[in-house]
């Protein structure tokens, strides 16, 4: 196959689809890879570690785009890019079908098969290949370094000579990968952290990293593919009256819960943020999906009249773009063994579930049952 990697348009996206390792294995298994001239540089991956790992560096956009047979990417084409993909080649990127439909049915116009990395079942044999929770491990770390940063006070306990410093208090809202990795992450830095998940099966792991769980007596909220299903209205009460009183006493408090293809819920109100103490922080990962946080501007870090500081920040894990580009491309790596056969030839079988979660549009059609009705209903 000719595997090609663009520069990523998205401005403060500074992530690339395949770093050169990965590169390396590619061209190793007899793919040709072609990389549009400084697509990694955000990545600290210049075009001559890329050439050298085997890849050809092409200056041209179009020319790029023209040549892709599978074309890896991680933000959602643009109109324009939508405009030079090549009938009837394969984009693999973040799409996020559910929310976008318009993206799908202009992809089946152009007949272009999309595999949506984004739609990766949370199955065992899917874990290699699973974008969001390997992009969530980032951002849960990101998050708790953004929070120490705002917070006008350490993190851990320190025994001075000018007396002792407690430790700050940290509550994360929301156990899933981004939600667990921000816990261990504010554990290593010496915090005492508590944390909350609607998914009381999560209740152990949040323990075994060493954070207390809070238990709100409402109904489990688990629903299917390790995500949470949304509260009915009296257990949404229930829950903000508990957690205000742990908010109130936290210096600062991590927001990672969101619910795929629906706005992030909110479980921070703006009366319940106004109960923080002065100089406390919020961390919201789930601003782009509309935030947990009431008070929270998407893209922005602001400290309100009350003196509460908001970190919306957009991408966290492009923030950290060396190790993010790394997983990232591992996963990608993975992804194309698992749907080429032994002569390294694609092959797309709907029968496999890995594909069958994945596959968008194909034939100039979009095929995925849930996306195919979302996008009749809004077209």
């Amino acid at each position: 196959m000719i595997i090609a990697i663009p520069r990523e348009t998205v401005p403060g996206e500074r992530r690339v689809a395949l770093v050169a390792e990965s590169v390396k294995r590619l061209v190793g298994r007899k793919h040709e890879v072609v990389v549009e001239s400084g697509a990694g540089l955000g990545a600290e991956c210049s075009d001559e570690e890329l050439h050298a790992a085997g890849a050809r560096i092409e200056p041209s956009t179009d020319a790029l785009y023209a040549k892709a047979e599978v074309l890896l990417k991680i933000q959602p084409p643009d109109d324009a890019e939508v405009e030079r993909l090549k009938p009837d080649s394969v984009l693999v990127s973040l799409a996020y079908p559910l929310a976008n439909p318009a993206l799908a049915r202009a992809l089946a116009k152009r007949r272009v098969t999309l595999l949506a990395a984004d739609m990766v079942p949370r199955t065992t044999l899917a874990q290699m290949m699973d974008v969001l929770s390997s992009q969530a491990t980032i951002a849960g770390y990101r998050a708790v370094v953004l929070a120490s940063e705002a917070l006008p006070r350490l993190f851990p306990m320190l025994m001075t000579a000018a007396g002792t410093i407690p430790p700050a208090k940290v509550l994360v809202l929301g156990a899933g990968v981004a939600g667990l990795q921000a816990i261990a992450t504010a554990r290593r830095l010496g915090a005492v952290v508590e944390a909350y998940d609607v998914r009381k099966v999560v209740k152990e792991q949040v323990e075994s990293l060493g954070a207390r769980f809070v238990n709100i007596d409402i109904e489990d909220a688990a629903g299917s593919g390790g995500y949470a299903k949304e509260l009915g209205e009296e257990a949404k009460r229930k829950q903000a009256e508990v957690l205000a009183q742990h908010v109130a006493k936290s210096d600062a408090v991590i927001t990672t819960a969101q619910i795929p293809g629906r706005r992030a819920p909110v479980l921070l109100p703006a009366d319940m943020v106004r109960r923080m103490k002065s100089g406390s922080v919020v961390v919201d990962i789930a601003a782009e999906q509309g935030g947990n946080c009431e008070l929270t501007r998407v893209g922005e870090r602001y400290r309100t009249d009350f003196g509460v500081t908001i970190v919306g920040e957009r991408n966290l894990p492009a923030q950290l773009s060396v190790h993010a580009s790394a997983m990232y491309s591992r996963n990608m790596e993975k992804l194309l063994a698992h749907v080429t056969d032994k002569d390294n030839v694609l092959k797309l079988d709907v029968s496999d579930e890995i594909v069958k979660g994945m596959l968008i549009t194909r034939g100039g059609e979009v095929v995925h049952p849930a996306v195919a009705d979302v996008a009749m209903r809004e077209g």
